[in-house]
């Protein structure tokens, strides 16, 4: 199918490129009629593109197997122009192992496969160096420049359900969504989906069937989790709506509801104030409340291969204060805790953690009773086109050995983040460079079991990724 789709759309490239561009002449005598072809209607759409060349590898500590991998990829975009609202979008990606050490193996001491470099391609496959080609866009859109609805597949950004934008290509999603814009500084989201395309995978899956494509921890009685090819999930459902009071609060309110499995709401406040009046220094401020509750038996009535617990629900909560220097830094001093009450769910293969203390190449999913702190600091070099990041974090997350509490085995652990960026101008306008080092110290038990270290704690990750969108 997307060998099929690949031809397809290099067909109609090629189609819409050979369309004679020159305007016909006409006798100077008559007025120039206008052109109302075919042609002409789809000369007037937009075409996109995106190239991207990702080079990620994992130095763990001691003996452990070290990673790496080089990926390069391509896509390109087209939508027609609006017509009575309606227009159409389609798109497509592939991607090329250029290379990479053997993804496939696992460590000779700890039996723990890669974690990330993997995410450059396909988890699904490993060895999978050639097929890696994906349809990503294809739509209806109608609307106008202020709200719209979207029916068909397409890219996606919510609390829960994201792009992730941390490997070569984004998570996607099939269904029918839409942005209202009509009430002043009020918008609207809504949607009903039942398709997924998670990052770094080149399939489309049901609701369901997109849950376990990521490895799967372990359930609350220490077994390997089961849900795997048995979540049973047809729809999935949000809301979402924003409301700005002036130019400095924020008042956000999501609900996420998955068929059978379980229902998510989440309430948030953030806000930039100044100090004094005239002054150049705001403050910042945020809260965040995220409730989790089943829905019938949480994906499958045999609890081993239930994604979401029957009897599970979560809190979370967290808060941000901080200070902007506008134009030049900021800094934020963030927090999050999960109650005892049960582990925060969200399936991986949707999207990145919404907390204030998420950090790029980590999540705070799949734990219960934890505690975030962290700080991150922004700031553009001066006279220059370079923008670094700096971030650090402790993470206290149960014992290893508590299942019920720890699903994937992840010790305590410390956080170091260091992202140095540079946006190309003129000749290379559209053109990013990007280099990112995490560092992960462990603070938590490990019990001298390899398994708890490799790719989790103790570890170094680089990341140098060169974009460019046309």
């Amino acid at each position: 199918m997307r060998k099929r789709f690949s031809i397809l759309l290099l067909g109609f490239s090629i189609q819409l490129s050979a369309i004679n561009y020159t305007e016909p002449v006409h006798d100077t005598a008559h007025v120039q009629k206008k052109d109302t072809s075919l042609g002409s209607f789809f000369r007037r759409g937009h075409f996109h593109g995106h190239s991207r060349t990702y080079f990620m590898a994992t130095d763990n500590s001691g003996s452990l197997t070290d990673f790496h991998a080089m990926a390069f990829g391509l896509g390109i975009g087209y939508e027609t122009p609006r017509k009575h609202g309606f227009s159409i979008g389609l798109s497509g990606y592939f991607i090329y192992n250029i290379f990479s050490s053997d993804l496939a193996a696992k460590d000779p001491s700890s039996k723990q496969s890669n974690r990330y470099e993997i995410g450059l391609f396909d988890v699904g496959n490993p060895s999978n160096h050639k097929d890696l080609d994906r349809l990503e866009d294809l739509y209806l859109r109608y609307g106008n420049d202020r709200s719209y609805l979207k029916f068909g597949k397409q890219h996606i950004r919510t609390p829960f359900i994201n792009p992730q934008d941390g490997r070569m290509r984004p998570t996607l999603v099939e269904g029918l969504l839409g942005e209202f814009n009509e009430v002043k500084n009020l918008t609207l989201n809504l949607g009903l989906l039942y398709s997924v395309s998670p990052r770094s995978t080149v399939e489309w899956y049901s609701i369901g069937e997109s849950i376990g494509k990521y490895p799967l921890g372990v359930g609350p009685d220490g077994t390997v989790s089961g849900y795997a090819g048995h979540t049973e999930s047809d729809w999935l459902a949000l809301f979402g709506a924003s409301y700005k009071i002036g130019n400095k609060v924020k008042v956000e309110l999501w609900d996420q509801y998955v068929d059978n499995i379980f229902n998510t709401g989440l309430a948030q406040v953030t806000s930039e104030f100044s100090l004094k009046k005239g002054s150049k220094y705001k403050l910042i401020t945020g809260t965040q409340l995220i409730t989790q509750t089943a829905v019938n038996e949480g994906g499958n009535p045999d609890s081993t291969k239930a994604y979401f617990g029957p009897n599970n629900s979560s809190l979370t909560y967290g808060f941000r204060l901080g200070l902007r220097n506008e134009k030049k830094w900021s800094i934020t001093f963030n927090f999050t805790e999960i109650t005892n009450q049960g582990r925060y769910l969200m399936p991986r293969e949707w999207g990145r953690d919404p907390f204030f203390t998420f950090m790029p190449r980590e999540r705070f999913e799949g734990y219960g009773e934890s505690k975030a702190f962290n700080a991150v600091f922004s700031m553009p070099i001066p006279k220059s086109k370079f923008k670094f990041d700096l971030g650090y974090g402790y993470y206290f997350l149960p014992d290893v050995k508590d299942p019920n509490l720890n699903k994937y085995g992840f010790p305590s652990y410390t956080q170091f983040n260091f992202d140095l960026r540079y946006k190309f101008e003129k000749a290379l306008d559209g053109m990013d460079l990007q280099f990112l080092y995490v560092y992960k110290g462990g603070i938590g038990e490990s019990y001298g079991n390899s398994k708890y270290v490799i790719n989790k704690i103790n570890m170094s990750l680089y990341n140098l990724i060169l974009n460019y969108q046309f």
